[in-house]
């Protein structure tokens, strides 16, 4: 793990030579203009994208849990996908975590010396609770993270599925991967400064994987989020504009239903679409493995 100037994302763009003494329009545009061809890179490894959405299904529908590794930018962006899934879609903080460098506190405070840690990625994992049930995405722009790199190492030995998320082609961390997600953005802006294009990659990678996966274990009816947590005014209210919608009841009516199922969404669904009680409702969405659509179906077909 010697040179890294060889690297795509260490490479000098040749467009940006002079960025210093670019009118600040002229900054903005080159900027913009760069960041338009990151949803390009993105589309290329959408099969390999498509392959890790697989691999988080099955181990949601065994019980296994979603492991975010990195250092630094990739670290927290691993953070900041993890975090919105119990709101968005009522899963257990435990289901999809982030595992950072040099703990939470490099979240807000760089500790860069953390992820030349080998070893330490490994051990974080193992006091998760990692299992063999359990997949790994191991988040790192150069592909060379020692922190990462260990982290993979380890998922693998104990026969977690192993996946490497970065920005360069041939990375040394895909060779601990049995899925290798390769998202070449090309040179940045400012040479080196992967929090940008590579990051922003690698954020909407996660977010594709996040979503595509609670998508497909019923975390979404439509494209509403019918398993969102209500823990706050805007939620309620979007969870009563959601029931009214997908029901075309009204809103007051909405509310009313909700209200006697405790604001979960998917039962009132359920019990409006089908006349049911919310106990009845339950044992549907239960039958269905979480699927309205399907729970309406069953009930429908007794």
């Amino acid at each position: 793990m010697d040179n890294i100037s060889i690297l795509t994302t260490e490479l000098r763009n040749r467009k940006t030579m002079n960025i210093d003494s670019m009118p600040t329009i002229d900054i903005l545009r080159v900027i913009n203009e760069e960041d338009q061809k990151v949803a390009l890179a993105v589309n290329q490894v959408l099969p390999q994208i498509e392959k890790t959405v697989e691999a988080v299904v099955q181990s949601f529908q065994k019980g296994g849990k979603l492991f975010y590794v990195g250092a630094g930018t990739s670290g927290r962006i691993g953070i900041l996908d993890a975090v919105e899934c119990p709101p968005t879609y009522s899963t257990p903080p435990e289901m999809v975590q982030a595992v950072m460098a040099g703990g939470t506190q490099a979240m807000e405070k760089a500790a860069e010396g953390a992820e030349d840690q080998e070893e330490q990625g490994a051990k974080d994992l193992e006091a998760r609770g990692l299992t063999e049930l359990d997949v790994v995405i191991g988040i790192a722009a150069s592909g060379r993270t020692p922190y990462v790199a260990g982290a993979l190492k380890y998922a693998r030995e104990i026969g977690a599925k192993a996946v490497s998320l970065t920005s360069n082609e041939n990375s040394i961390i895909s060779q601990f991967a049995d899925i290798k997600i390769e998202v070449v953005t090309g040179p940045e802006v400012v040479t080196g400064s992967t929090r940008m294009k590579a990051a922003t990659a690698h954020k909407m990678i996660l977010n594709m994987i996040s979503t595509t996966s609670m998508i497909k274990i019923g975390k979404v009816y439509e494209n509403l989020m019918v398993d969102l947590h209500v823990s706050n005014k805007k939620l309620a209210q979007r969870a009563n504009n959601i029931v009214s919608t997908i029901t075309g009841v009204s809103i007051q009516e909405a509310e009313k239903i909700l209200t006697q199922s405790n604001y979960e969404v998917k039962p009132a669904i359920v019990m409006i679409k089908t006349g049911v009680n919310y106990e009845k409702a339950k044992e549907l969405i239960k039958q269905s493995n979480g699927f309205v659509r399907e729970a309406i179906h069953i009930n429908e077909s007794i």
